[in-house]
């Protein structure tokens, strides 16, 4: 095994960790919400420096790859697509600590006919799920199951915008939970955004996996 081939191994190892610490991110922030246990929410809070550290630290050995090895072919395109995908993670960490704040706001647990009607829970357990097949398919470089993907942030999306009748509707209902209502919205705005970077980071799976670009694709 070459220097180059250690080196991006490593790279492919670090990056792992960094999407099982941002996983662990959002699946901790939906138990906080569904048990109400806000020791998970501080838990994601504090969490989200080591996800800025690990992105900051895997930049780094991006740019000593590019210094010290010159990569070329499918080495550079991996390369490439990893200092994107750290991005994207970096994002969805944002987003699950974005989430336990608003757990964190709440003075009572969620009202669990609200979270019925919005399909809650098939949102939180959709963009999980976006979360751990693109994890799959770059460990496994599967751009078939990358591409299931797209499938599945449509109806994420689908979800997101017919939240916003179910929100109001149950305000007319419940004026006294009006701000519990906009924080679901909320929450469910930024699940709908993990869907989005993980279709993003589908897209450099398969721009590493097949050297192609499909988003300026039509």
């Amino acid at each position: 095994m070459t220097h180059l081939e250690k080196e991006l191994k490593a790279l492919k190892a670090e990056t792992v960790d960094m999407w099982q610490l941002v996983l662990s991110q959002l699946q901790k922030a939906s138990h906080s919400l569904q048990s109400f246990d806000k020791d998970f929410a501080h838990e994601v809070v504090a969490g989200e420096k080591r996800v800025n550290a690990m992105e900051l630290k895997i930049d780094r050995d991006c740019e000593s790859i590019f210094a010290l090895y010159n990569p070329v072919a499918v080495d550079l395109r991996l390369v490439l697509a990893t200092l994107k995908i750290v991005n994207n993670l970096e994002r969805i960490g944002d987003i699950a600590e974005g989430i336990s704040n608003f757990i964190l706001s709440e003075k009572e647990p969620f009202d669990k006919s609200l979270l019925k009607s919005t399909r809650f829970d098939q949102m939180f357990e959709g963009a999980i799920k976006t979360v751990e097949d693109v994890l799959k398919a770059f460990e496994e470089e599967d751009t078939k199951l990358a591409r299931s993907i797209f499938k599945q942030d449509e109806i994420l999306d689908e979800i997101n915008i017919a939240a916003n009748q179910h929100i109001t509707l149950f305000i007319g209902d419940h004026l006294a939970k009006t701000e519990q209502a906009l924080n679901v919205l909320s929450i469910i705005r930024r699940l709908e955004r993990v869907g989005d970077q993980s279709k993003n980071i589908a897209e450099e799976i398969i721009f590493y996996v097949e050297a192609k670009v499909l988003k300026h694709n039509k």
